[in-house]
């Protein structure tokens, strides 16, 4: 592979890198995140970058901000797959899996729009996973069970 073909994104001293993100979903990777780019942290965004094992991947790197296990394990719908990694003076510090959590507050609403979230009132969501191996999920407000392709973000 030539040099010229080979994709350059700059290492980063002190951060977090999100790697292995289904080819697409880097922005809604951020978007749920709530990293919007105002606080002044470096972030780079990779889209549909080669992968060998995946064919395309996403990537983002966000310098000097360690993201806590809770707020990455709010990927789990998003990206599954994806790995965290936590940088300090450019070593790898720590490499974690992402995990489902047990609830999800706030990222995605109630698919159905009697819910009292969607009402209008001030009311965070909160999504509450009911089976992991099958990604069985339920709105705590309304009871609803939904399907994971049924999520509104």
């Amino acid at each position: 592979m030539s040099e010229a073909s080979q994709l350059l994104v700059r290492r980063i001293k002190d951060g977090t890198v999100i790697d292995h993100i289904e080819a697409g979903k880097a922005l809604l990777v951020l978007r749920a995140l709530a990293i919007t780019g105002k606080e002044g942290n470096v972030i780079t965004v990779a889209l549909n970058v080669p992968s060998s094992k995946h064919g395309k991947k996403d990537i983002i790197k966000v310098e000097n901000r360690f993201l806590e296990t809770n707020e990455t394990n709010k990927l789990a719908l998003i990206a599954p797959r994806a790995t965290i990694n936590i940088i300090k003076d450019y070593k790898l510090v720590e490499k974690r899996k992402i995990q489902l959590p047990d609830s999800i507050t706030g990222i995605f609403r109630c698919p159905n729009l009697k819910c009292i979230t969607n009402g209008g009132e001030d009311i965070r969501s909160v999504i509450d996973v009911i089976d992991k191996e099958k990604m069985t999920l339920k709105c705590r407000y309304c009871a609803r069970v939904i399907s994971v392709d049924e999520l509104v973000f």
